[in-house]
């Protein structure tokens, strides 16, 4: 259980949990030269500057809809100004609505490509619905441009944003945009988890370790923070460090499914399982269809040898997610432990129909078949697994059984001293049916 609750604590749980605060869509600054005038003369005075002073007003004041309504009156007359455009996509995102505001962004850097706040904003966007790369394209572009009228801080949002995207897939351009922001603006608590957040994806333990107890003495209660270290913690196996820490976070939030997760692995890792099978119960009643979850219950009631309801967590997981290769294969694995051959041969194989790479599936269809004596089946399936992944003590007697039992006498001769080359006494009762069979064709 240790191994895959780490697996999913490194490569599944955060990803989620670290979600960027400075990726928040209404984020954005506020339009361009948006401000509430101090009297109504300089009122007045705005109004015969700019046209659009009454609507930005509104916005500043949060009447999105009176805002609105008088920037698409101005639209009409001028449906290229792409600061009534931005304005316009600004009202539309700061109420929810989107695609709305996609369409106007969209617009706004067609009439001007070098608007800053309409990168800005349209890449913050497509982060917050994931699609992370365009997103990154508009926040790099808008990183060269300049706010208009300047804004120190609105530039340096944007380099916090470049920062927090480029976090795993470039650590580097990720710390050199966060020190362009710090240049700007003084350096904050999310600044400071993001600094560990970079480091721990470069794998600099000691840097990270660091930066999250920072974060933690200025802000105690960071979920985000406690997260990032008691995951430092688990892969160092200081155990009896991160238990406190999340007992802590778990009284203030006992729901958050992140820290759930990770108390969850602690217990696993402890050796708990029977807690640790119960913590991973209430995820799973809190939320039923997450598929990182389900796979993590599943993986507890498999060390709890408890196949039944292994299968049953597995089989409502494929439900949802029919053409989820990994989730079949996963399930067809409890079906060999219920002695279900039949049934696990036809996962495997729809796992290996949807990901023809998979070679522990095409293992799983060789052993499976193995055990129906579809023994063609096993020389074909070993034959695509061996093409993907190197051999084992399994496979290497798979394949000297499918050819005794095929009467190919000469090549079972040769993996049967092969498995027993590979086995070094490991697997008992395989390697005296090994001999067994060697002493008979080798007559």
């Amino acid at each position: 259980m240790q191994f895959l609750f780490s697996v999913l604590i490194l490569v599944v749980v955060f990803p989620a949990l670290f979600l960027p605060v400075d990726l928040q869509a209404q984020s954005a600054p506020l339009p361009p030269g948006a401000s509430t005038p101090e009297s109504a003369q300089e009122q007045a005075a705005q109004a015969q500057a700019s046209p659009l002073a009454q609507p930005e007003a509104a916005i500043e004041a949060k009447n999105y809809d009176k805002a609105r309504s008088l920037l698409d009156a101005y639209l009409s007359t001028d449906p290229g100004n792409a600061r009534a455009l931005f304005d316009h996509g600004y009202c539309d995102d700061a109420q929810g609505k989107t695609q709305a505001a996609e369409k106007y962004y969209r617009k706004a850097i067609v009439s001007d490509p070098k608007q800053f706040e309409a990168r800005l904003a349209l890449g913050l966007l497509l982060a917050q619905q994931g699609s992370e790369e365009e997103a990154q394209t508009q926040i790099e572009m808008a990183v060269t441009l300049e706010p208009n009228p300047p804004s120190p801080a609105a530039k340096a949002q944007a380099y916090r944003a470049l920062a927090s995207l480029v976090r795993e897939s470039d650590p580097d351009a990720a710390k050199q945009a966060l020190l362009e922001a710090l240049k700007l603006s003084s350096e904050t608590a999310s600044d400071t988890l993001l600094t560990a957040e970079i480091a721990d994806t470069e794998g600099d333990k000691d840097v990270a370790e660091q930066a999250y107890r920072r974060v933690l003495k200025v802000d105690p209660d960071s979920s985000s923070a406690t997260a990032g270290l008691v995951h430092l913690l688990l892969a160092e196996k200081k155990y009896s460090d991160a238990e406190p820490l999340l007992k802590a976070a778990l009284t203030r939030d006992p729901d958050d499914p992140a820290l759930n997760t990770q108390y969850a692995a602690l217990l696993g890792a402890e050796g708990k399982t029977d807690a640790a099978v119960a913590a991973l119960e209430k995820l799973h009643r809190i939320e039923p269809q997450n598929r990182d979850i389900g796979v993590m219950l599943a993986d507890a009631y498999m060390q709890a040898e408890d196949y039944e309801k292994a299968d049953a967590v597995y089989a409502n997981l494929l439900a949802a997610m029919p053409n989820d290769a990994v989730l079949a294969s996963a399930r067809g694995v409890v079906l060999i432990r219920e002695q279900k051959y039949a049934e696990a041969l036809e996962l495997f194989q729809r796992a290996v129909k949807i990901k023809q790479d998979d070679s522990d599936a095409w293992g799983g269809i060789a052993l499976a078949a193995s055990n129906t004596h579809q023994y063609p089946l096993v020389v074909e399936a070993l034959t695509m697994r061996s093409k993907l992944a190197s051999e084992t003590p399994a496979t290497y007697f798979l394949w000297a059984t499918a050819y005794d039992n095929l009467h190919q006498k000469k090549q079972s001769v040769e993996y049967y001293h092969l498995f027993l080359k590979s086995a070094l006494g490991k697997f008992p009762d395989e390697e005296w049916q090994a001999k067994q069979r060697l002493a008979v064709l080798e007559r």
